[in-house]
């Protein structure tokens, strides 16, 4: 039962994988987990419900632990597990659903807390966010131009428009915090506004590199 359905929407116990990136939902997420604490996690997943919360580092790196993590995150389900015999995990998973930290636990024995989950209150409206999927194949054409490393303007995403918007997001050439800023935005119709404005500064710092379209 998802924590949205439960009586005062108190939140549930899980485990949580900080990364130096945003997972969106409708995303697909690759791992390679090496750290005996990651490892413990995904087999304890393994072993029960297949999920476990991402969310970015604020501070600090990926391996070693003594993080600062944001408050915010996404539901990873883990897909597919292969095991390379050398102590690694090739986990394949994607993200689900959107949640707020309501509290940190011990890192006993991997990162813990309690969360609630976060739903968009609408869909994603199909025009919108098809005119924000164009300016986003224009922006990473351009800058694949410029030389940057993105992917493909011709990129595959979702016919829903929910999850293509969240794949958008997950492609368009834009920081980790920016990413993040997308993310938490209260609604599709507020993150289709404030992905435009991004889009914008793209399209600018591209003009200045590349000239005028």
């Amino acid at each position: 039962m998802n924590v949205s359905e439960q009586p005062g929407r108190r939140g549930v116990r899980m485990p949580m994988f900080p990364l130096g990136n945003v997972l969106f939902p409708n995303v697909v997420l690759p791992l390679r987990v090496f750290e005996p604490r990651y490892l413990a996690l995904v087999r304890d997943c393994l072993a029960s419900e297949p999920e476990f919360g991402v969310v970015l580092i604020e501070r600090g790196a990926e391996v070693g632990g003594a993080d600062v993590r944001f408050s915010s995150g996404t539901v990873a389900r883990i897909l597919a597990v292969r095991d390379l015999q050398d102590g690694t995990l090739l986990v394949t998973c994607a993200g689900t659903r959107r949640i707020s930290i309501t509290q940190w636990l011990p890192d006993d024995p991997y990162p813990l807390a309690e969360v609630v989950d976060w739903p968009d209150p609408a869909d994603a409206d199909e025009a919108d966010t098809a005119a924000i999927v164009r300016r986003v194949r224009s922006v990473l054409g351009r800058s694949s131009e410029a030389g940057d490393p993105v992917a493909p303007a011709t990129i595959e995403l979702a016919d829903d428009a929910s999850s293509a918007l969240w794949q958008a997001c997950a492609v368009a050439p834009v920081s980790p915090l920016d990413d993040l800023a997308l993310l938490r935005a209260p609604d599709a119709a507020e993150r289709i506004t404030l992905f435009g404005r991004m889009l914008d500064d793209l399209d600018h710092a591209l003009s200045y590199r590349l000239g005028p379209r």
